[in-house]
């Protein structure tokens, strides 16, 4: 019976017939998730703000390897009517992840206004656009799957990250909307909310780091990033893509409304 069980849950994961959209995901954990969902036999759409061949042939390679179709799309997150048009372009999608981000590190008083209004323009307003422009068709097919790619700081908060925490916050309140206006209609929402993953976004704030506290790259990886990281680990772009491929199964088809950390202990302290 155990093994039928298990056997059954695998078979839900399969997601053959299903189009994904990944903002954000010619690298770090979007690429990632990308990869995941592609393994699992989802259509793969790639998304960033360049045009580049590069990101093009990024998406052909990862399809040839799943053997999935596999595209890439060029919109910039920072504009409401790009956002929709991603939708539009890809065809519509049965599974939408807002992954796109950027972050930026300084005390409020000196926060340039600027770098304000493109965090919570990337990694929050761009999330309502896309889940705006996808629901309608998801609603229509009877199912959908929306995972939005918020953070540990999404539950909590750290000093000099005014911007990004309260966009991170908006996403997990905006997820919880979403599964309750969705709710009874076959489509879930849900946050995924990482601690620490070694990624470019990550690395780009190394330096930021070191400045703001006087310490050298090791001490600040350990004593400031990963001081609230019980497993002192970096989480992984596979762990983060393995969550989203769960969100996206039968499995989880009562999943909805809710928070799962990949965060090495981080919000149990």
């Amino acid at each position: 019976m155990i093994l039928l069980q298990v056997q059954h849950l695998e078979d839900g994961m399969g997601l053959g017939g299903k189009r994904a959209i990944i903002t954000g995901s010619n690298s770090g954990i979007g690429l990632g998730v990308a990869e995941a969902l592609a393994a699992a036999g989802a259509e793969v759409v790639l998304n960033s703000f360049t045009d580049r061949a590069e990101d093009h042939e990024l998406a052909a390679e990862l399809g040839a390897r799943h053997g999935v179709a596999a595209r890439y799309i060029a919109a910039d997150m920072s504009k409401g009517a790009e956002c929709r048009a991603l939708v539009e372009k890809a065809g519509g999608c049965d599974i939408l992840v807002n992954n796109a981000g950027i972050q930026f590190v300084s005390p409020i008083e000196e926060f340039p206004v600027d770098k304000w209004d493109a965090i919570l323009a990337i990694n929050l307003t761009s999330a309502f656009h896309t889940i705006a422009a996808a629901l309608p068709g998801m609603r229509a097919k009877g199912w959908g799957r929306v995972v939005n790619v918020a953070s540990a700081h999404g539950l909590t908060a750290s000093p000099f990250k005014s911007a990004y925490i309260a966009a991170k916050h908006g996403v997990v309140g905006l997820s919880k909307t979403v599964a309750l206006e969705m709710a009874g209609q076959g489509i879930t929402c849900n946050a995924i909310c990482p601690g620490y993953v070694l990624t470019p976004l990550v690395e780009a704030q190394i330096p930021e780091q070191m400045k703001v506290h006087g310490m050298d790259r090791e001490t600040v990886i350990r004593e400031v990033m990963l001081l609230r990281q019980p497993s002192r680990q970096f989480a992984t772009v596979e762990q983060i893509g393995g969550t989203a491929v769960y969100l996206c199964s039968s499995a989880a088809d009562q999943v909805t409304g809710t928070t799962i950390s990949v965060d090495g202990g981080w919000t149990a302290l």
